[in-house]
């Protein structure tokens, strides 16, 4: 029979935290990532993966427990349950600090640099704080989120950490359909986003949380101080309640643009940052995003109606857009997707000398990796943010300012 076939179980002291969950050792001398676990405490470890340098596994009892373990307010968060909260077994103060271990753990592993992180918790309260929520389909039409490292559906009947006002979509059977984003952004009703496979391809439908067809041209409008933007379905927005005002106050305050100023947004999504920044640098400055959805494009386009200063680019961010919109001296501004920049981008930006770079990143492992790329070409991280836009989570937001050496 083979190991796979036979997990253990195992009882580990949890020594730190770390991606994935804490870290021991087993007595054999791998590594244990687990899974509902808090450093200190002694647990009884249910191993669902192995390989030859690690295990994996869930904290199924605890022996000896940390002063900061709570129960999880959520019915689904328990091992075997849902994957989507890491950390609502612990206290608020041991989740930040939680955060804060992992960003310096890779940024000292990865991009070679001892720096002392403090994350920024969020006002408000944590429940119902999630503006957007991505589910999947049972066969019985039933919404669920992932287990952890799994494509197991967990059917749920509402998400603790999500808008309360999707409860509907819960009671509602979404057969027929393969996935079911939850929209409850700005301060129109509540709707979803469903996604249908079919031989002739994906299709999108939007629909009540009850089900009911909706007009296409259906769209979100949402107020981030001043500013109104427009949101079509498929365009991307911050899941947080309080996220983009958290983000654009930011980026403004590092970017410290002015009248006549020069700036790129890559990866500009609707225009939360490009519309704010073109306004900065006025009539006689140039503002340049650089998006891939058609979808966003467009939004942006609307969202920077009457802004001379800026224009919009539908490309995607790569060394070749990179040369072509970037130039020496200016303010870049980028917050790209989870998996960091793309091969050769950050070099590319290196060569085009901006003298200012804000990185607005949701994973600390790329946001590293690309950051060492910068710190070898000279550059200095001048200023370094951390935010909880994800409680109850290990995943934090960093905003960091990086100043040419010119």
């Amino acid at each position: 029979m083979s190991e796979q076939s036979v997990l253990p179980t195992l009882t580990v002291r949890i020594e730190r935290p770390a991606t994935g969950g804490g870290v021991g050792r087993a007595d054999d001398g791998r590594v244990i990532f687990v899974r509902h676990s808090l450093p200190g405490e002694l647990v009884e470890v249910q191993v669902n993966e192995t390989s030859s340098k690690f295990y994996r596994g869930e904290a199924v009892r605890v022996l000896e427990a940390s002063t900061a373990r709570v129960a999880a307010p959520c019915p689904y968060a328990h091992p075997g349950g849902c994957g989507g909260c890491d950390l609502q077994h612990a206290l608020p103060d041991a989740q930040i600090s939680w955060k804060a271990s992992i960003v310096a753990e890779h940024l000292r592993r990865i991009a070679g640099i001892e720096v002392d992180v403090a994350v920024t918790a969020l006002l408000g309260p944590v429940q119902g704080s999630r503006t957007r929520l991505r589910c999947g389909v049972d066969d019985q039409g039933r919404l669920g989120l992932r287990a952890a490292r799994s494509h197991r559906l967990v059917a749920i009947e509402q998400c603790w950490i999500a808008d309360e006002r999707f409860e509907p979509a819960f009671g509602h059977s979404w057969r027929g359909v393969s996935e079911v984003e939850l929209r409850a952004i700005g301060d129109g009703e509540p709707f979803a986003v469903a996604r249908r496979e079919s031989e002739r391809g994906t299709t999108f439908e939007l629909r009540s949380l009850t089900g009911a067809p909706l007009d296409p041209s259906t769209q979100s409008r949402v107020a981030v101080h001043e500013f109104v933007f427009s949101v079509s379905p498929l365009s991307f927005w911050q899941s947080h309640r309080n996220a983009p005002t958290v983000l654009l106050d930011a980026v403004l305050e590092m970017a410290n643009l002015g009248d006549g100023d020069d700036a790129v947004d890559l990866f500009g999504g609707v225009g939360l940052f490009g519309v704010p920044l073109a306004k900065r640098v006025g009539p006689s400055g140039r503002l340049t995003a650089v998006e891939s959805s058609p979808f966003a494009v467009r939004d942006a386009r609307n969202n920077a109606s009457g802004l001379k200063q800026m224009t919009v680019r539908e490309w995607s961010v790569t060394p070749r857009s990179v040369n072509d919109t970037v130039r020496a001296g200016c303010t870049v501004v980028l917050d790209p997707p989870r998996q960091g920049l793309a091969k050769g981008v950050a070099a590319s930006l290196v060569r085009r000398s901006p003298k200012r770079v804000i990185y607005v990143s949701c994973d600390a492992a790329t946001f590293a990796r690309d950051l060492r790329i910068f710190l070898g070409s000279g550059y200095a991280l001048n200023l370094l943010r951390a935010f909880d836009l994800f409680p109850m989570t290990e995943h934090v937001e960093l905003v960091a300012s990086l100043d040419s050496p010119a």
